[in-house]
């Protein structure tokens, strides 16, 4: 562990104990940190801003009751993840395939390449491409749904995807490389 990760790991188990001490200003500093991160993770999985927003909630009242239970192994971003991923399990495992909704893919992952001579049409070809993406990506099984969007979304690397998910290495490497030809083929299918 490099110098500077043990310091980040040293400050969230600090903050941890601030928070096991009732210090709110700890869970606020979580909140602050991760708020975005956990929001982007519940929109990604689900796809829909109003459960995002709830799952959301729901994920941080799980983080508030269990941060006691930090225990510094990883870092509190990869435990946040994991908290999050496993809220997100839950809910849309209790969802029906029918109820999903396609999940948005980020705009700005899919329009890295500006231009200013674009105009409208463009534009409009760039988010019709990103709502195909997003239905062809809410096809896939969760497992691989989850193990794409964490790493070509959220770009964490395959190690924390690994400590995230609770699986090996392997596993991340398998489930990402299939859910990848698993989603060419969705969008080729759409396609043809």
């Amino acid at each position: 562990m490099t110098a500077l990760a043990a310091e980040a790991v040293r400050h969230d188990r600090e903050l941890v104990a601030r928070h096991a001490y009732g210090d709110p200003e700890a869970f606020d500093e979580v909140y602050a940190r991760f708020s975005g991160l956990v929001f982007q993770i519940a929109r990604r999985m689900s796809g829909d801003d109003a459960l995002a927003e709830d799952l959301s909630q729901e994920i941080f009242l799980r983080i508030f009751r269990h941060l006691r239970g930090y225990q510094g192994r990883s870092s509190l971003k990869t435990w946040v993840y994991r908290v999050a991923i496993n809220c997100c399990r839950s809910r849309l495992a209790r969802r029906s395939r029918r109820e999903r909704a396609f999940v948005a893919v980020e705009e700005g992952r899919l329009e890295r390449v500006p231009s200013a001579a674009e105009g409208p049409q463009g534009r409009l070809r760039r988010r019709e491409a990103a709502e195909t993406v997003g239905r062809a990506l809410n096809r896939l099984p969760l497992a691989f749904r989850e193990a794409v969007v964490l790493r070509d979304v959220c770009g964490l690397s395959y190690e924390e995807i690994a400590t995230v998910a609770g699986v090996r290495l392997g596993t991340v490497r398998s489930r990402i490389a299939r859910g990848r030809d698993r989603l060419r083929l969705e969008l080729e299918r759409g396609s043809s």
